[in-house]
């Protein structure tokens, strides 16, 4: 059986197993047996590989990394834990922002903090989309009874929906923005997430507790490692089940 991820990974790099085999500093031929035959390279090769198509190893050799393996990397996974949010400090949310070349994600109820702390946020994020940086904003949809139900639990009922509204005031601004989407959902979050290419930082919801007051983890994906693709799966899941309106229609959104 071939390894049809390997070789369309090296394709859409426009990339030949000559040119793999050079990069790696192997024969063309093993390249050749890793794709026709579906070999499995040695560890050191497949992240070499996984390096130069820019893919995960898993994804290349979803057998090659075992659960337990896949576990002890997504420890290294983790930066940093802030004991609370408001404890993250100011200058890293800027330094994550301007570095991103590929994406950003924001999956929030409403993450009004963000254009509170800078002002400046949907000008660099409208840049960001300009050059050709896919920003993804999810927010929570007013109308749902999710965010009502958040509002409950903090203690401060129709509060998240006002919330919404006010960042809706800025995030409006990047209508028709390229590269920029801004989207709704009516998820019950367990966590908000900003994704920073392969940085993230998760701010857990706990019970009973405002945002700024619960715990964030930074974390930083590494090959092999499956903290990180845990968050970026539940960011993926929650996109595909948001609307373009509050109070439209739920279905999956194209990519």
């Amino acid at each position: 059986m071939a390894n049809d991820r390997l070789r369309d990974a090296i394709l859409r790099n426009g990339l030949t197993p000559g040119a793999v085999a050079e990069k790696i500093g192997v024969d063309p031929k093993t390249v050749e047996r890793w794709i026709t035959q579906d070999r499995t390279p040695y560890p050191r090769h497949r992240h070499a590989i996984a390096a130069v198509v820019r893919e995960d190893v898993p994804y290349l050799w979803p057998k090659a990394v075992t659960p337990e393996r896949a576990s002890k990397i997504g420890q290294s996974e983790l930066l940093q834990i802030y004991s609370r949010r408001s404890s993250v400090p100011y200058d890293l949310w800027g330094r994550l922002i301007e570095r991103a070349e590929e994406r950003i994600d924001v999956l929030a109820y409403a993450g009004l903090f963000l254009v509170e702390q800078d002002p400046q946020l949907v000008d660099v994020l409208r840049q960001k989309g300009a050059d050709g940086v896919e920003v993804t904003i999810l927010l929570g949809d007013p109308t749902s009874e999710a965010i009502e139900r958040r509002s409950v639990e903090e203690g401060a009922p129709g509060l998240m929906a006002a919330k919404i509204g006010q960042v809706q005031q800025y995030y409006n601004r990047l209508e028709g923005a390229p590269g920029v989407t801004v989207l709704y959902h009516d998820t019950t979050l367990y966590n908000s997430i900003y994704r920073f290419d392969d940085e993230m930082l998760v701010n857990m919801h706990v019970l009973g507790r405002h945002a700024p007051h619960a715990p964030v983890m930074h974390l930083r994906r590494l090959n092999g490692g499956d903290l990180f693709g845990t968050y970026a799966d539940s960011f993926d899941r929650v996109r595909k089940a948001s609307k373009p309106q509050p109070g439209g229609e739920r279905g999956e959104v194209a990519a």
